[in-house]
């Protein structure tokens, strides 16, 4: 049975376990106030009745005190109205013999006499806790002695009237706490729906982009600073993140199939000739391999560089590096690979200074920019890398004088396999992906990156990027 409830309770809507929780918890608060105050009105009007049990003794002990020993039974019947003044209307008083016989009685609450305990003293009384006639009663005994009568005086003080009052606080309790339950219940259903509301139409938000996908806009207006706007704030930055990372995916297989199909292609048509008569044709196997590995050696460079622009990473808070030596290992690179080009780095008041990026990046940058002016400039021309600061920038500028780009192909050049000459890129081997992982980089490390060029002339790439903290 608990097993169910604990089931029924964990399946349970969460506002349901806040109603639940909320009127569970004040029920509980409510039932222990409820019991302290019980017991403590308990308590106190029991003393209060043991209080009026022994205010009327000291009364009728002060009254026969007064009266004297030779007081006679008779003289007690006559001033039986006196007796009416001190006893209460609930009480029963008795002068008993010394064998317990009842010689006179006041008021006639309980019949039932009780019995004479050997205990009483010879001064004062005693006052007990008994049950006559099926009522909790309060039984004081005294001794009493007029010459030649020797007795007892015997008080029953009823609770009957102290139990209904308790009897009565009692149900008024479990009645208000009862109505407690449910107010709270009710009030903590409310307050659930009207505090969840957010995190209910952040769940409709969630379940619509699940249907319509990324491209459906989160309507949510919720300004307040408090656990659910930081829980808003974590899913908007979470959802743009993998909204980036879905549309790398999506953008890395379109261009996947897209410009491999035609490498792929030509590999197999070039084995297929090698299949049919290439075997015997020395000529014809050897141009086969060759521009079979040529067209492998381009996928594997556009494989490499789709696979940069989709990995999306974050920027690490401490990326630096020397830019002038990252720079000039770079240049040592591509004039090993190309011994024919010349690159002259040019420096004004550039010494020692790191900008925010890191190495891998920076030179992923240069080395793309170098190889873009190595592929579409003349043998002789010469390659300029300038280096210079500017406020809080350091700037790079990448010059050659090839053939330029077209001013109307400029807006374009950092698209994806965007190529301003097609025929003469792939002649030259670009895969079209250079300067989009260039852009990407610039823009991924807080740079901007400018380009001007006419045709015939050559063109000229200017980078800046922010210096490092301890720099600026």
């Amino acid at each position: 049975m608990n097993r169910k409830i604990l089931f029924s309770f964990r399946r349970s809507s969460l506002k349901t376990k806040w109603a639940l929780t909320s009127a569970v918890v004040i029920f509980i608060s409510f039932a222990i106030i409820c019991s302290v105050l019980y017991w403590s009105m308990h308590t106190w009007l029991l003393s209060q009745e043991h209080q009026s049990v022994n205010r009327t003794m000291d009364d009728l002990q002060v009254f026969f005190e007064s009266q004297g020993s030779g007081m006679t039974i008779d003289e007690i019947r006559s001033n039986r109205g006196l007796m009416n003044s001190i006893i209460d209307k609930n009480q029963t008083v008795r002068i008993l013999n010394k064998d317990g016989i009842e010689i006179l009685r006041i008021n006639d609450t309980i019949n039932q006499i009780p019995e004479i305990k050997k205990q009483v003293p010879s001064q004062g009384y005693i006052v007990e806790k008994e049950k006559l006639e099926g009522i909790d009663c309060f039984v004081a005994t005294s001794k009493l002695q007029m010459s030649p009568f020797l007795g007892y005086i015997q008080l029953t003080h009823p609770l009957d009237s102290f139990h209904s009052l308790m009897n009565y606080l009692l149900m008024a309790m479990c009645i208000l706490g009862l109505g407690a339950l449910i107010i709270s219940f009710y009030i903590g259903h409310f307050l659930a729906n009207f505090l969840l509301r957010p995190l209910h139409e952040l769940r409709l938000e969630m379940l619509n982009v699940a249907e319509e996908g990324f491209g459906t806009p989160i309507l949510m207006e919720y300004s307040y600073e408090d656990e659910i706007g930081d829980l808003l704030q974590v899913y908007r930055k979470m959802m743009a993140e993998l909204e980036q990372t879905f549309l790398l995916q999506q953008q890395f297989v379109q261009d996947a199939s897209h410009e491999l199909r035609t490498p792929i292609q030509v590999v197999e048509g070039h084995l297929s000739l090698i299949k049919r008569w290439g075997k015997d044709d020395p000529a014809i196997l050897q141009e086969s391999l060759e521009t079979s590995l040529t067209e492998i050696k381009r996928m594997k460079d556009l494989v490499e560089e789709m696979l940069e622009l989709a990995r999306g990473e974050g920027v690490a808070q401490d990326s630096h590096c020397n830019v002038e030596e990252t720079i000039r290992e770079i240049v040592e690179e591509q004039l090993h690979l190309y011994p024919s080009v010349k690159i002259e780095i040019v420096k004004n008041h550039f010494t020692n200074v790191y900008a925010a990026i890191s190495q891998r990046a920076l030179g992923q940058i240069v080395r793309n920019l170098l190889q873009n002016a190595i592929r579409y400039s003349n043998q002789d021309d010469k390659i300029f890398v300038c280096l210079t600061i500017e406020g809080k920038n350091c700037k790079i500028e990448v010059e050659d004088h090839g053939i330029g780009i077209a001013e109307s192909d400029l807006p374009y050049i950092f698209e994806r396999f965007y190529r301003v000459d097609q025929a003469r890129s792939r002649e030259e081997g670009g895969t079209g992906l250079g300067l989009s992982i260039v852009h990407m980089l610039v823009n991924k490390y807080g740079g901007k990156i400018f380009v001007s060029s006419k045709l015939g002339e050559g063109t000229k790439f200017q980078i800046t990027f922010p210096l490092e903290n301890n720099q600026i």
